[in-house]
């Protein structure tokens, strides 16, 4: 499964989709300091800086095709509680509408999508009807990341969407799909596994203020390793 990872941040969604047997072919993240991390852990991935600028024939022209996967939790600010309340029509969160129309130009097998609890009552139906209108079904759940064993909770909605054909799953999906939400197999549980402590302190070092800050906005990958298990399992990859 070839992954194109979306306002990707320190990379956290790759981490745990390469943790389950999948491959990043390319990031998109405009922030410099994380930018940089991606460079470091991925110095073979091209990242872009800017999301808008990203086409199915840019990729292509730069020798990336066949992309199965795409993820990403596209900017929360105007979708938040402590934000403008603009929602998919803010600055920042309307971004989610360049995610839909990269999904609609490589229409991968699947999508995972990221962000704030909040987006339940402030976007999330119209998040599932462009879904819906490009051919996808979608499964969703709030998943907190203390249900991981981090000692915060960081309650967010994922979602997991696959194409649609008369409202079943198409290919070797069947029923199987469907289950993505709970993953009965992997399990939604405490899962302490690679957790190395606070993720939010910055221990004194230099340039603990953007460490905080990335890390801050950062998935935690334990929960993307388990959708993408899942989705390995559910495809036989």
């Amino acid at each position: 499964m070839r992954v194109l990872d979306l306002f990707s941040g320190i990379g956290g969604f790759s981490l745990g989709l390469e943790r389950a047997g999948m491959e990043t072919v390319a990031f998109c993240e405009m922030d410099p300091a994380a930018q940089k991390v991606l460079a470091k852990h991925w110095p073979e991935v091209p990242c872009y800086p800017d999301v808008r600028s990203v086409t199915r024939q840019r990729l292509e022209d730069d020798g990336i095709r066949g992309i199965n996967v795409i993820c990403g939790g596209f900017p929360c600010q105007d979708i938040s509680f402590a934000g403008s309340g603009a929602g998919l029509g803010g600055e920042r969160s309307g971004l989610w509408w360049e995610f839909h129309r990269l999904i609609g130009e490589i229409k991968p097998a699947f999508v995972i999508i990221e962000n704030v609890s909040a987006l339940r009552t402030r976007g999330l139906a119209d998040v599932l009807r462009g879904l819906h209108a490009l051919g996808y079904d979608a499964e969703w759940h709030c998943i907190p990341a203390s249900h991981f064993g981090a000692p915060h909770r960081r309650d967010r909605i994922w979602i997991v969407a696959y194409p649609h054909n008369d409202g079943k799953p198409v290919g070797s999906l069947n029923d199987e799909a469907r289950r993505l939400p709970t993953i009965g197999a992997i399990g939604w549980g405490p899962w302490r596994d690679g957790f190395t402590g606070d993720v939010r302190m910055a221990y004194g070092l230099s340039g603990g203020m953007d460490r905080i800050k990335q890390l801050g906005n950062s998935v935690v990958p334990q929960i993307p390793e388990a959708i993408g298990r899942a989705i390995m399992e559910v495809t036989k990859c």
